[in-house]
């Protein structure tokens, strides 16, 4: 083959595999705009009960009903109509060319490997060989059922045949440690900060978390996440390393967003979401809100968050935990949550085998003086919108409560 020839394949692959990209982006998004309304028919005719496990807190004195799923507009699923549908190469293999024939047929391969990754027929049992005493027994058995439930959930009210959602969209909040095969999941506002610095620290780039800056964690580039990999590196990872996300109350999320992006100083909020806000949801607006975008209020950043058709779009701090890690996808190993933040991730530590002197760091590295975000914050911060929008947050986040068994919220009479 001379060089003509050699240039002439390599194109025709490249034109081969941008129409191949085309085509998945647009069955992947028809698909997901069909199968909404699936998920919402379906998990509202269930009668699904807030109930705790192992977690007990104080009992609400009014909560909101989880008949009321209908109304959401805005749960996620990835259900499909039909399994003859989740093949959509199907239809673009006759139009590929001879020579490309044989490296198709590889990529097709790779990605009938991975629809495997998807809900498996039984939980993988966590590897405890480094656990040599029963110090962690109680929380292993929290963690224990917290696994249960989710796999019990989504494999209740999931369909197993669901299409492949973007690959790369997928998996592009997880990051890898391959050192001790660990994928880690960010869910923004759930203690990711704390975590990135244990990875940086198990990857051997620092010697301790309390010497890594806020801005190293967040704007350097020294940690790897899953879509810089080719299929079948994320492949191997997903099948063989252990999967982890840390969740928090939804509620508690959305406000410790909310205080942290709009009530401090902040040079890409303000100008770029605080701006878009204030001038569409507040009344009479002028004056320096319009120009810096500072002083948004709870209740405008709420508009906004239930708004079908936003001034702009929306953001990790705030998006569903559903749609940033796929939990009723991607299998995780270990649940954490915010709420036993220390207790889950030392666990956790202790069993992929980290060193014996890393611990979870338990600092907070910006705004430390202002007093964290708990359900008695989160009260004073509802109160300040009308019930039926408390409500219809709620609705936005009803997945979230439901696969990691969160109470749902109070409401007051």
């Amino acid at each position: 083959m001379n060089l003509k020839q050699v240039y002439v394949s390599v194109l025709m692959f490249g034109v081969a595999g941008l129409l191949l990209f085309m085509y998945l982006q647009a069955w992947i998004d028809e698909q997901h705009a069909e199968s909404e309304e699936h998920f919402k028919q379906q998990i509202s005719n269930q009668d699904i009960k807030f109930y705790y496990t192992a977690e007990p807190k104080r009992a609400p004195k009014m909560l909101i009903t989880s008949q009321r799923l209908d109304r959401s507009s805005r749960v996620l699923t990835e259900t499909v109509s039909s399994q003859a549908d989740a093949n959509p190469f199907l239809g673009i293999a006759a139009s590929l060319t001879p020579e490309l024939s044989e490296e198709q047929q590889k990529i097709k391969l790779l990605l009938k490997q991975f629809k495997q990754v998807n809900l498996s027929p039984a939980m993988r049992p966590l590897n405890k060989s480094f656990i040599k005493d029963d110090r962690w027994k109680a929380t292993d058995e929290v963690q224990e059922k917290r696994r249960a439930f989710l796999y019990n959930f989504c494999k209740k009210y999931i369909k197993e045949s669901r299409p492949l959602i973007h690959l790369m969209r997928m998996v592009s909040r997880i990051y890898v440690e391959d050192k001790h095969k660990l994928l880690y999941c960010e869910v923004p506002k759930a203690g990711c900060s704390n975590w990135k610095r244990v990875l940086i620290v198990l990857n051997g780039l620092a010697k301790s978390t309390y010497n890594i800056t806020h801005d190293t964690v967040h704007y350097g580039k020294h940690l790897k996440k899953l879509d810089s990999y080719d299929l079948k590196g994320i492949h191997m990872r997903l099948k063989t390393y252990t999967k982890v996300i840390f969740v928090r109350d939804p509620m508690e999320r959305l406000v410790s967003a909310f205080r942290d992006k709009f009530e401090h100083p902040n040079s890409y909020y303000h100008p770029v979401f605080g701006k878009s806000i204030i001038k569409k949801y507040r009344h009479n607006a002028d004056g320096e809100p319009l120009t810096t975008g500072s002083g948004v209020q709870f209740k405008e950043f709420i508009q906004y968050l239930l708004d079908s058709h936003r001034p702009i779009g929306m953001d990790i701090h705030w998006e569903q935990i559903s749609k940033l890690c796929h939990p009723c996808i991607i299998n995780y190993d270990f649940i954490g949550k915010f709420e036993t933040l220390e207790e889950d991730a030392n666990y956790f530590l202790r069993l992929i085998g980290a060193p014996e002197d890393l611990t979870f760091p338990n600092f907070k590295d910006r705004h430390s003086t202002d007093e964290r975000t708990n359900s008695e914050v989160v009260r004073q911060y509802l109160a300040e919108i009308p019930a039926t929008e408390r409500q219809l947050t709620y609705d936005f986040y009803s997945l979230d409560y439901l696969m990691f068994n969160y109470s749902a919220p109070y409401v007051e009479p």
